[in-house]
């Protein structure tokens, strides 16, 4: 008897793998304080009205990763997707001039015709993600009749388990000049997402598929429900389908005159769900973080509310006006 319960010990303790965390962020223009070249990104720069100094850039660099280690448990997030991100000096700032320099991280990132030149990232540890391939999927201009937007960032890395995870990263077009004008441009993005995730899991036999981005749309807009199909997770999963695991949530990641919504996205297709060997999640291991600094009290609507670092052209000195989002896995 102490034997067959011991086995089931084991067992049990094999079944539950090790933890492995993802996590999303829009940091709020990470721009350093120099000119990128050929980039219209004079706003933030010393001698603007905006006065982005060395000192500012410094402090949002230790914020960041403030709250990206304490997004951690035992260990910091094992990928962390980022966007708004202004170049290549950020990241090395960033992940070497920073609290975060312990951390170890490595990143890779795109290089998008985005004309105030943020870009999407990806930060992870080389121990529990072993990188295989990056790509950046280019968005065709002149389809829209919108400025050129942020490529979509696609890294495939090993995991411990031998198995392979497809990461996307993307920041979909905003909407800026109103949200009926600005909802083909989203809508052709999230086509060309699709279009990619379909042929790449109609290549892998077990298609470990995370999507994660600020999508500038909600769980229920036409981008992410209809084209992406991405929909809150049912009793049965299909393997091959992608499911919302923000969609259902009562908070937000984002608020806009007093009303919080979801524009930050959290998407896996259904094989991780399924609870199969290698990596596997639930729609509970999904959350949004909401650490107590922040958030502070909207003077006018009331409530609580992301922590900036800008309003408009006046210096506030926060952290974000997004919330970031995290999701745990087991991997065997």
């Amino acid at each position: 008897m102490l034997l067959i319960i011991g086995l089931g010990l084991l067992a049990s303790v094999g079944y539950a793998g090790e933890p492995f965390r993802i996590m999303f962020y829009n940091v709020e223009n990470l721009f350093n304080i120099e000119h990128d070249s050929l980039k219209n990104d004079y706003e933030f720069l010393p001698d603007r009205p905006k006065a982005w100094t060395y000192e500012r850039y410094q402090d949002k660099l230790n914020k960041i990763a403030k709250v990206i280690i304490a997004a951690g448990t035992d260990n910091v997030p094992d990928l962390v997707g980022l966007c708004e991100v202004e170049n290549d000096r950020c990241l090395t700032d960033l992940v070497e001039h920073s609290p975060l320099r312990e951390a170890g991280y490595r990143y890779v990132m795109t290089n998008s015709p985005d004309q105030r030149g943020i870009d999407v990232a990806l930060l992870y540890q080389r121990s529990t993600f072993k990188l295989l391939s990056t790509e950046s999927i280019a968005i065709p201009q002149g389809v829209v009749d919108l400025p050129p937007t942020r490529d979509i960032l696609h890294v495939s890395g090993q995991l411990v388990s031998g198995d392979t995870l497809d990461v996307f990263v993307c920041h979909m077009p905003s909407r800026s000049g109103g949200e009926e004008k600005s909802r083909p441009y989203r809508r052709l993005t999230s086509q060309i997402l699709r279009e990619t995730v379909d042929a790449l899991m109609a290549e892998r036999a077990h298609p470990n598929v995370m999507i994660m981005g600020d999508f500038n749309d909600y769980p229920n807009d036409e981008a992410i429900y209809q084209v992406l199909e991405a929909k809150k997770p049912k009793l049965f999963k299909k393997s091959k389908r992608l499911y919302n695991l923000m969609d259902g949530r009562k908070e937000g990641t984002y608020r806009y005159r007093g009303e919080w919504g979801i524009l930050d996205q959290l998407i896996v297709s259904g094989y991780m769900l399924k609870g199969k060997k290698g990596i596997r999640t639930k729609y509970k291991k999904a959350q949004i973080l909401r650490f107590p600094f922040l958030l502070e009290e909207d003077d006018r609507y009331g409530g609580p509310i992301p922590s900036r670092t800008y309003f408009g052209q006046r210096y506030h000195g926060g952290y974000s006006d997004h919330l970031p989002v995290c999701v745990d896995f087991e991997v065997n």
